[in-house]
Parts: C-alpha cells; structure tokens; sequence
C-alpha cells in the first residue's frame, strides 16, 4: 500500500518523470501518450477521499442489486480496519 501511494504521489508531482520511467521501462513507447495521461488524472486527490464513504457508496450499490447480502454498516464494521491508511497519510503527509 505504501509503494503505492508513493508512486501516486510521484505521478501527482512529477508526471514528467513519471511518464519517462514509464517510457524507459518499456510499458509504453509513446512518452507523449503517457505524459498526457499522468498529468491529466488526479493523482494527488487520494488523500482528499474517505474511503469509508466509497466503501458505504458501492456496498449500498452491490446491496440494492442484490450482489451481497450484509449492509453496508456491517461491511464497514466487520470487514474494515483503517488504521494502516491513516498511519500512511500521516507517514506520507507532504
């Protein structure tokens, strides 16, 4: 999770470089495709949301369609622990 969040905040600061690593590394040939790309997507914007809202918002969808069977609330209670998220922002916070 950490070097995730780590590469988005690369992406976020840096898409340039990001975009020459990708290049480099033979992911894409194209530097221009990929430079548009990482500068258009809002990577930094992972510290803005609450993941408990997205969490509450796709297992109310799921829900309502009859996917799963438990609330949301129980999803959240039961199958969530966000104490490692919150330690990374911290450990992260630029």
């Amino acid at each position: 999770m950490r070097a995730i969040l780590k590469a988005t905040d690369l992406c976020a600061t840096d898409p340039a470089g990001a975009a020459r690593r990708l290049v480099d590394g033979g992911f894409t040939k194209r530097y221009d495709y990929a430079l548009q790309t990482l500068s258009e997507n809002p990577y930094d914007k992972w510290r803005e949301y609450d993941a408990e809202d997205t969490i509450r918002f796709y297992a109310l969808r799921m829900h309502e369609v009859g996917f799963i069977k438990s609330s949301p609330q129980k999803i959240i209670a039961d199958g969530t622990d966000w104490r490692f998220l919150h330690e990374l922002k911290r450990e992260l916070k630029t």
